[in-house]
């Protein structure tokens, strides 16, 4: 008699194509959440003075159904360890991915876009996206693989500007810098050593500034495919500026222009 082989259940597995589940913290992080269509919330924590802020700010109606009361340690045990939460926290999906062309055309001068060139550190990007939006860039482009989840510290360093500036997330930036030109767009790549100044970016011309990492700068093929690389003149004692704060002062120069 043959023997009965009993199989497991089979278990279903989660599309490659299902946005990822990503935590918020912050409470300007996760208002911001709240009040976006776009995003998808599944659950807020808040401690109870941080519901009565919450309550108070601009947010969808579906959204007072999904705060549960907490404390502190149930948040801190939600998130990674030393998330400084201010008493909030938002368990969301990642974002509709956003297209290159559909988000960057058609290319206006006043509404730059912010290419990252292998920018890793979640701070820096979060303060990008802070710096995009005060400057109202259209998008602010990076590498795919190399950058960190819209997520946790580097969300909450923009403040909530995750939810309001577009990232696109592309395989290659040269490309991406190739497919910008195609749109219109002067590509100025920032380069401490480069022998033009930020002053001399066109003023009639849509902009897609380029940033690379502090230290590397712009990668080779990267820095070759931008139409011009601009410096910012800073005093000799210091050798370069952190990357976002590099970012401010050229957005600053481009909506100034």
């Amino acid at each position: 008699m043959a023997k009965t082989v009993k199989r497991k259940p089979k278990t279903k597995r989660a599309s490659k194509d299902a946005p990822a589940r990503l935590w918020l913290y912050g409470r300007h992080a996760v208002a911001a959440a709240l009040a976006n269509p776009a995003r998808r919330v599944r659950r807020v924590l808040a401690t109870k003075n941080a519901a009565d802020w919450l309550t108070a700010q601009p947010m969808r109606n579906d959204m007072d159904a999904r705060i549960e009361d907490a404390k502190p340690d149930a948040i801190d045990r939600a998130l990674a360890p030393g998330a400084v939460h201010q008493g909030l926290a938002a368990e969301v999906f990642d974002l509709p991915r956003a297209r290159l062309k559909e988000t960057c055309a058609p290319a206006r001068a006043g509404r730059p876009v912010v290419v990252l060139d292998q920018i890793t550190d979640p701070q820096n990007i979060g303060a990008v996206f802070r710096c995009a939006a005060a400057f109202r860039a259209g998008a602010v482009i990076v590498q795919e693989r190399r950058t960190p989840p819209l997520a946790g510290a580097l969300a909450k360093a923009a403040t909530g500007a995750v939810e309001t500036v577009p990232c696109v997330k592309v395989v290659n930036i040269a490309r991406a810098i190739e497919a910008l030109q195609g749109l219109g767009y002067f590509c100025a790549g920032l380069a401490g050593e480069a022998d033009k100044d930020i002053a001399d970016i066109p003023k009639d011309k849509p902009v897609a500034l380029v940033l690379g990492a502090e230290g590397a700068g712009l990668r080779r093929l990267v820095a070759q495919t931008c139409d011009a690389r601009l410096r910012i003149p800073i005093a000799p004692a210091m050798e370069s500026l952190n990357v976002s704060a590099a970012a401010a002062v050229a957005l600053y120069e481009i909506a100034r222009k």
